[in-house]
Order: C-alpha cells, then sequence, then structure tokens
C-alpha cells in the first residue's frame, strides 16, 4: 500500500497566478522596451503556466476512482498532460526562435534598464514558485519535475537579466537576439527531452530506472519458479507502474503470501505498485503467451 499523496493543488494555484501575471508585465514590457529577449522568455513562462495548468488539471483527475470502462481510473491524463504540453512548448519556441534569427539581419536599441528589472522580477516569482514544490519533490515526480522546471526558469530569466547589462555596458544591439535565440534553444533541448519521455511513456515503454531483464532474472530465481514469461511492466501514469507476468511453477500455486512478497519485492526495489501474477505448472501444454514475439 501507498501513502495518498500530498495535495499540492494550492501550490498549482499560487504558481500559476504568479506566472500569469509575470508574462503580461513581460509582454507589456518587452514590446516597449523592444526587447526579444522578454518576449522569448515570455512565449517560455506561457508555456510553463499552461504546463502547470494541465499537470494541476491531470493532478487531479488521476485521483478519479476506478469505473467499469476506466479500470485504472484516469490516471494516464497525467502522461496525455506531459506529452501535451511538450508539443506545445514547441511550437511556441521555435517561433520565438525564428524571431530572434530575423532580429540578426536589423538589430533595434531595447531598454536595457527595463529588461534588467522584468528579468530580475522573472528570478524572484521562478524562484517563489520552485519553492512550493519543494517539500514534494522527492515523493512525487511530477512534483519533482515542477520544481527543476521552475528553478531552472530562475536561471533563465537571469540570463535574461544578463544579456541586458551586457547590452548597456557595451551598446552591442545583437546581444538581445542572441539572447533570445540561447533561451529558446535552450528550451527546445529540454522540451525534446521531455518529449521524448512522455511519448515512451504513451507508448507504454517500460520506465527508465527499471531493467526489465533484472526483473525476470529475479523472478526466475524465486523458489519453485522454472520458467518466467509474458513479462510485461509499463507506466499507468507519471507516477505510478504497472508489471504483469506468467510463472511457471510445476509444484503448483504455492500460495497468496508468495505473491503478495512478490509484490513487496518489486514495490520496494523498483516501485512497482500493481503486480498481476498468473501461476501455470507447465502439464497443460505450452502457454500461447510463452514466446516473447507474442503479446
Amino acid at each position: 500500500m501507498h501513502a495518498p499523496p500530498q495535495d499540492f493543488g494550492r501550490a498549482f494555484l499560487i504558481g500559476i497566478l504568479l506566472n500569469a501575471g509575470f508574462i503580461i508585465a513581460q509582454v507589456i514590457y518587452g514590446l516597449k522596451a523592444n526587447s526579444v529577449a522578454l518576449l522569448a522568455d515570455a512565449g517560455h513562462n506561457a508555456g510553463d503556466v499552461l504546463s502547470l495548468i494541465l499537470a494541476w488539471g491531470a493532478s487531479r483527475l488521476t485521483k478519479r476512482l476506478p469505473s467499469p470502462r476506466f479500470t485504472y481510473g484516469l490516471r494516464g491524463s497525467s502522461i496525455l498532460a506531459s506529452l501535451t504540453n511538450a508539443v506545445l512548448l514547441l511550437v511556441v519556441v521555435g517561433g520565438l526562435a525564428w524571431e530572434s534569427i530575423t532580429r540578426f539581419a536589423s538589430p533595434e536599441q531595447s531598454a536595457s534598464g527595463t529588461v534588467i528589472a522584468i528579468a530580475l522580477l522573472g528570478v524572484a516569482i521562478n524562484g517563489v514558485t520552485a519553492l512550493l514544490f519543494f517539500k514534494g519533490r522527492k515523493e512525487d515526480l511530477n512534483i519533482k519535475a515542477a520544481y527543476l522546471h521552475m528553478l531552472a526558469d530562475a536561471g533563465i530569466s537571469l540570463g535574461v537579466a544578463l544579456s541586458g547589462v551586457a547590452v548597456m555596458a557595451t551598446g552591442w544591439l545583437w546581444i538581445d537576439p542572441l539572447a533570445g535565440l540561447a533561451v529558446s534553444l535552450v528550451i527546445i533541448v529540454g522540451t525534446v527531452s521531455l518529449l521524448k519521455e512522455s511519448l515512451a511513456m504513451a507508448l507504454q515503454a517500460v520506465p527508465e530506472g527499471i531493467d526489465p531483464v533484472s526483473v525476470r532474472a529475479i523472478l526466475k530465481n524465486l523458489p519453485g519458479v522454472r520458467e518466467v514469461h509474458d513479462l510485461h511492466i509499463w507506466p499507468i501514469s507519471t507516477t505510478d507502474i504497472a508489471c504483469s507476468v506468467h510463472l511457471v511453477m510445476p509444484g503448483g500455486h504455492p500460495g497468496d503470501a508468495f505473491i503478495r512478497d512478490i509484490g513487496c519485492l518489486l514495490g520496494g526495489q523498483y516501485k512497482i505498485c500493481h503486480t498481476t501474477v498468473q501461476i501455470e505448472t507447465g502439464d497443460g501444454g505450452e502457454c500461447p503467451l510463452a514466446s516473447d514475439k507474442v503479446i
């Protein structure tokens, strides 16, 4: 059994409101200051707000009880939210990266003082938002992702502020679009990684950190087990992992305690929370699912 996860609904709400207000300030002053770097960061933060909204909504949906139709409840919604966030963020930031590239041909004067002030405000807001998720970063991977994401945003805002200082000190106008492009590229690299992870989860790939060969070996070495087949390990959500397997035990069914021990073993070592084991004696012919080529 797992302890009920801590509710971070209030943290999500505060983070969304803080960042939404900051986006409005970035757009207004980014246009006034003629700063691509500020506008690029505003686009990024818009993606962050959408990410927080989707993550919050998904966290609420994952608490829905199972039904005859949705036997796992709606836990998979967290995977869909992650995948949607990655795609939307790539679209938004890709457009802003292109705008930064076109600005190199005709760099324009920007109000560096305004850029620095707004960017430093971003450092503070993103830092506060990250702290809202600090306590849950070790228990919940979704919360940890939110924490690290907002912490990285604080670093990006600091980079924008430094670009404003550089323009003010040197007068080189191309530094602003360069900073906008650099911010966009950093975000794109991180988002591609998120997209790959989300796609892998959506396709029910074995979660990272779990070696199916090791799991198979552990099960094969259990007392009385002659063969292991039809082993599947997949994510139910971004935090829950399921496993199903057939064990051939010629000595017969070892009892319910044996099944419970397998669940505790896989839960303790791999954080697999839902394990289903089918026991076969092998005296009825080969199982139709014995081949690794059969699903």
